[in-house]
């Protein structure tokens, strides 16, 4: 009863609650992005949610679109802006996804929507995590997050589902104020905390 009828109900109201409550701060971060992004403070991308369908993630866009001699985007250290750091060091970026759970495709707990080239590598207990809506905020967030190699993250996706629950849910989200609030596990620049899961496993 809770994974069907009161987990959907209690993410699209603390999702909405949270809209209004936060809407200052996402007013004032979008207009500062705005300017330092060229007209640009959002970065959407397709992610798998539940049951593998494709939907559009919205973030805060933290860095802009340089790119090198030949056209490619330079690492996330040169293309970070600074409004982009403090942005994503206060976890801001990730409140435009209150809008990915209003419209019912993510909840504010569950695994973190990952790329689509990862579907074919994940293990059958790993595809566990597609049987539920991706979330805001996990269990592997909350026991590491960034500083996670990629088989523990997604075995602490899986034991999420096994165990999904209301007292679960509420560990995960005080845990997370708490990280939220001291800044812990957060990688402001991503360019060498983590390899692509594809490319790890083609080579395994």
């Amino acid at each position: 009863m809770y994974k069907n009828i009161i987990k959907p109900f209690l993410d699209y109201l603390v999702a909405l609650i949270a809209l209004i409550l936060f809407s200052p701060l996402i007013i004032i971060a979008t207009i500062l992005l705005f300017f330092a992004n060229q007209g640009k403070p959002f970065f959407f991308q397709v992610r798998p949610g539940k049951n593998e369908r494709l939907f559009k993630i919205v973030k805060f866009k933290t860095m802009n679109d340089k790119k090198d001699a030949n056209g490619n985007l330079l690492p996330d250290t040169y293309r970070l802006t600074t409004i982009g750091k403090i942005i994503r060091k206060t976890s801001i970026d990730e409140l435009p996804q209150l809008f990915n759970i209003i419209k019912g495709d993510m909840s504010l707990i569950g695994p973190r929507p990952l790329l689509p080239q990862y579907l074919p590598y994940y293990t059958k207990n790993e595809q566990k995590r597609h049987t539920v809506k991706p979330g805001i905020t996990g269990y592997a967030q909350v026991n590491g997050r960034n500083n996670l190699d990629w088989d523990t993250k997604l075995n602490f996706d899986a034991e999420y589902v096994d165990n999904l629950s209301f007292k679960l849910d509420l560990n995960i989200l005080v845990k997370t104020v708490f990280k939220v609030l001291s800044s812990k596990d957060v990688a402001v620049d991503n360019t060498n905390v983590e390899s692509y899961l594809n490319v790890i496993r083609q080579k395994q």
